[in-house]
């Protein structure tokens, strides 16, 4: 493989495995702020005992989310100095933003949330865990920002010429604001907001099953469950305006997300299918005029093709942007099943009767990374052959001193360090849940105990 292939993989792979942990933060952030609220709020013991425990599970990711970070920073300088230099104007002042504005915030609270509990007044405590969840929150917007002006460039001039181009900033806040920076923003939110929640649906799905911490797991099930929900219905909604911006600004991508090959002419909405490229064909399960249906409320109204850009400037994978982006949708269609479904049981009265449907959360866990991960593969590989939208190449962005055997060796390298990490975040992550919460009180002990503990919170 060439030096462009080499390096495209191993970014890929160190974004990907970087992209399995800050969502999660920022999920289970969200829950923590929404249990240590209810324990100021209630004052009743269980919501904080639970705010501690999924804190410790915070403190996991959140360590093996910045150690993964790191090397992509050094990737840019490495393999993609092209790039670092036609950009940097932009992206650096979207990390520069992201140091000041995100991360300072998260780590300065960090030791308060992690340390601080019954050493500081309880609001103070409450103050922190807003503040490093806030920070991770600011820290996607930058992310997201950069990224975005890659994919829908605004607020730049370019200067210089040839080698010596790069975009420089005109417009701040245009940049900051590109046309699909909130659209993107929003969903990325959301997806983290998925993976939080479905991770701590399945360890207390998972509790409930085993008969261990039957009262907290029941509690914080009921209050996930309800945030799940809504951010999966969300999601719905972004996907959409999504797919709506993406029609507009980069129509070539959303052509590979749908097969869709005719320059001009209404198009299909595919549920399922296979992209053959070389004879322009798909097959599958469609809705005719799908595609146009949702775009413009008409059947009939055409959309533009892949056939309406030159070879050389259309996604060369088209069939895995349409598998990657069709499986995000599959998906995101099931969690809002799923979730609409567990609240219906629950108003039956019978959200914890039905095993299966425990047994089905505890393996939904897995789900909202998957999506996170294959959305960003069908924006990514959509993007292509462009690494910024219609100005520079990914071919033009590579170091030009860099050998294919160099990127071999670090990929390999990387790979054997990033399995080593995961494989301590699995041990981490199984060594708490086993432990489970830690409390000197039986809530499973029925509603006495519960007295007790509210008496003792008095």
């Amino acid at each position: 493989m060439d030096v462009e292939i080499l390096s495209r993989i191993q970014f890929a792979f160190t974004v990907a495995f970087h992209y399995i942990y800050p969502p999660l933060s920022i999920g289970i952030g969200l829950i923590m702020v929404v249990f240590e609220s209810m324990y100021l709020r209630t004052k009743q013991k269980e919501y904080e005992v639970l705010a501690k425990f999924w804190t410790k599970i915070f403190a996991i990711t959140f360590g093996i989310g910045v150690v993964t970070g790191i090397v992509m920073e050094f990737e840019f300088g490495t393999n993609w100095a092209t790039y670092s230099r036609y950009v940097g104007d932009i992206f650096g002042s979207a990390l520069a933003a992201e140091g000041i504005f995100a991360f300072a915030l998260e780590s300065s609270a960090l030791g308060v949330l992690l340390f601080g509990w019954n050493r500081v007044k309880p609001w103070v405590h409450l103050v922190a865990t807003w503040a490093v969840f806030l920070g991770s929150m600011f820290s996607a917007v930058w992310i997201v920002v950069a990224n975005s002006w890659q994919q829908t460039p605004a607020g730049y001039h370019i200067v210089g010429e040839g080698m010596q181009a790069r975009a420089e900033i005109v417009d701040f806040w245009a940049m900051v604001f590109n046309p699909s920076s909130v659209d993107r923003l929003t969903h990325v939110w959301l997806g983290a907001f998925l993976a939080g929640t479905f991770l701590i649906l399945s360890v207390h799905a998972y509790y409930i099953l085993k008969g261990r911490f039957v009262f907290l797991s029941k509690k914080a099930f009921k209050i996930t469950l309800v945030v799940a929900a809504i951010a999966s219905l969300a999601q719905l909604f972004t996907g959409h305006s999504s797919a709506e911006g993406v029609a507009v600004n980069q129509p070539a991508k959303l052509a590979a997300m749908e097969g869709h090959f005719e320059k001009s002419a209404a198009a299909d909405l595919y549920l399922l299918g296979w992209v053959d490229k070389e004879n322009k064909e798909v097959s599958g399960l469609k809705v005719p005029g799908g595609l146009s249906f949702m775009l413009h409320q008409d059947f009939e109204t055409p959309v533009t093709g892949l056939d309406a850009f030159p070879e050389e400037d259309q996604p060369s994978q088209v069939n895995a942007v349409f598998q990657f982006y069709h499986l995000m949708v599959a998906i995101g269609m099931f969690l809002i099943a799923l979730s609409l479904f567990a609240l219906w049981q629950w108003k039956r009265g019978k959200l914890f009767q039905k095993k299966w449907l425990l047994w089905t959360f505890v393996f939904t866990a897995l789900l909202p990374q998957l999506a996170n991960q294959f959305g960003w593969f069908a924006a990514e590989m959509g993007r292509q052959p462009w690494v910024v939208y219609g100005l520079l190449r990914t071919s033009d962005a590579l170091s030009k001193s860099v050998q294919a055997n160099q990127v071999l060796f670090s990929l390999i390298l990387f790979f054997v360090v990033y399995l080593v990490l995961f494989l301590l975040f699995i041990y981490l992550m199984n060594k708490k849940i086993k432990s489970g919460p830690e409390s000197d009180i039986n809530f499973d002990d029925g509603s006495l105990n519960k007295e007790i503990a509210e008496v003792v919170t008095k």
